[in-house]
């Protein structure tokens, strides 16, 4: 029973590791440390049973202790532009906007946008419409 321990352990070890360098996700890399742990304690006689609790203990504090750090590593922020403002502004428009074309143009906040229409609306120079959403380096702009 002991040698087949050794192989599981080993096994479980080798899986998790693999798991976590495939994922990159820090899924398994807590598991893989109790798996280690519990190794050790297989190499130095330890019972199946005492092997099994080290398994679970390590991974449980290993995990307690540092996810909160490891979420604080990867998580992704949003950074927020000055152009996300522009959305809900009223913009004039300097040049015929014209879906089918592919041209216009509007003023917002004093900075010159390269604008399309949410719905295909040809626009006129000097109306005022409602700046919906940006879309890449576009504003996409609506009725007002």
């Amino acid at each position: 029973m002991e040698f087949s321990m050794l192989i599981f352990w080993v096994v479980m070890l080798v899986i998790l590791i693999v798991v976590e360098a495939v994922t990159a996700q820090m899924v398994t890399i807590w598991f893989a440390a109790g798996a280690g742990a519990a190794l050790v304690s297989e190499i130095l006689g330890a019972e199946v049973w005492l092997q099994w609790i080290i398994f679970v203990a390590v991974s449980a504090i290993t995990l307690i202790a540092t996810r909160p750090l490891v979420k604080k590593l990867t998580r992704t922020k949003v950074q927020p532009t000055n152009a996300d403002r522009c959305i809900g502004q009223t913009a004039v428009v300097v040049e015929d906007i014209d879906n089918v074309d592919g041209k216009g143009l509007v003023q917002v906040g004093g900075i010159t946008w390269t604008a399309r229409s949410s719905d295909g609306t040809v626009f006129r120079k000097n109306e005022q419409v409602t700046v919906e959403k940006i879309d890449g380096v576009k504003l996409i702009v609506k009725s007002k």
